[in-house]
């Protein structure tokens, strides 16, 4: 496995002393996740509402601009985790909003995706439009053991008719360790708080569950959760914590983005105000929780919401925001209302 070796300057990131690092090398792991934003192909896909992306359909949706999503997708994707890895990347990138399998093939295709052998996995869900979750993986890095679409449950008599995007829960191999991710796409704000809290509480039993299959599994719960940090689906009902030193030892999750919201940077915008919904949230074993910098195992080292100029509108009355596919039925050769967030990992080579 091909490696990126930091030294000296690693050591005073991750906060070793320098006469400690002399000795010492360390590898670095990129994991992210992006909202797509309406990846859809050209065609029909039986059973799913995918009407306004169909070449007659409301936003006209054509090969050309099928042909440029895909190119702009990729283009993103490609660049997350470069800036500390920039020949390497992310090990593994969970999206959303993708519309089958076939789009995946042909996002994989793209060329700074192909040069680096990006393959994918992905389970076909019920959701009545049809966008699924998927998982992005560099077999160099990340190597798959089990993967498994674990369905969202209506519980309430009256939505028993309803589907929407399941719990896509993939176990791999990075670093030598064994990991898992769950990659998400809670109901949205139109569905109402209770929908987004009861996922915050399904997407708990499923960490639970790999915790039971093995305690030492180091798991990423990561997506658009359609809610921010401090909400309840996220802050109660998954208990994700906003400080490391509250995190439970064996069975906690830590979110650093609610940190990040609240000094003012976001991944969507509405109403001129940002949130913060694209989390990484990472289980206890991922971090070093007695303030010890101990990287002999697989730990956390920094985050970031990736943003880069071509991602936003650079004039006129939306200057700032998002630079999406399609605003006020115009075509804009955009990229995605969300942006990317990425996690990096550590760990000292023996």
């Amino acid at each position: 496995m091909k490696k990126l070796s930091i030294l000296i300057a690693l050591a005073l990131l991750v906060g070793v002393a320098s006469a400690q690092a002399q000795n010492k090398k360390y590898s670095v792991y990129a994991v992210g996740f992006y909202n797509l934003e309406n990846l859809f192909d050209t065609c029909h896909d039986e059973g799913h509402n995918d009407y306004e992306y169909l070449p007659q359909g409301a936003n006209h949706w054509t090969g050309m601009k099928y042909t440029n999503k895909l190119r702009n997708m990729a283009r993103v994707l490609s660049e997350l985790g470069t800036d500390m890895l920039p020949k390497v990347g992310c090990a593994f990138i969970g999206v959303s909003e993708v519309e089958n399998a076939k789009c995946l093939a042909d996002l994989c295709a793209q060329e700074p995706l192909a040069a680096r052998n990006m393959q994918f996995c992905h389970i076909e869900g019920p959701d009545q439009r049809g966008v699924d979750c998927a998982l992005l993986y560099n077999p160099k890095l990340f190597t798959i053991r089990d993967v498994k679409l674990i369905p969202y449950i209506y519980i309430l008599p009256e939505d028993s008719a309803r589907a929407t995007r399941g719990f896509f829960t993939v176990s791999g191999t990075l670093a030598g360790e064994h990991v898992a991710v769950i990659v998400n796409h809670l109901p949205s704000r139109f569905a109402g708080s209770f929908y987004r809290e009861e996922g915050g509480r399904q997407i708990k039993l499923v960490k639970d569950s790999l915790l039971r299959e093995d305690p030492n599994c180091k798991i990423f719960i990561m997506g658009d959760m359609n809610d921010d940090p401090q909400d309840r689906s996220m802050a109660v009902e998954l208990g994700a914590r906003r400080e490391i030193s509250e995190v439970e030892p064996e069975t906690g999750l830590w979110n650093p983005w609610w940190n990040v919201l609240a000094s003012g940077t976001g991944t969507l915008q509405y109403n001129g105000a940002w949130n913060l919904f694209d989390q990484i949230i990472l289980s206890s074993k991922l971090l070093n929780l007695d303030g010890k910098k101990d990287y002999s195992t697989l730990k956390y080292l920094k985050h970031q919401v990736f943003r880069r100029d071509y991602l936003f509108q650079q004039e006129g009355k939306y200057k700032g925001n998002t630079l999406r596919t399609h605003a006020g039925g115009q075509w804009l050769n955009g990229y995605s209302d969300h942006l990317p967030t990425v996690v990096y990992l550590v760990k000292e080579q023996k």
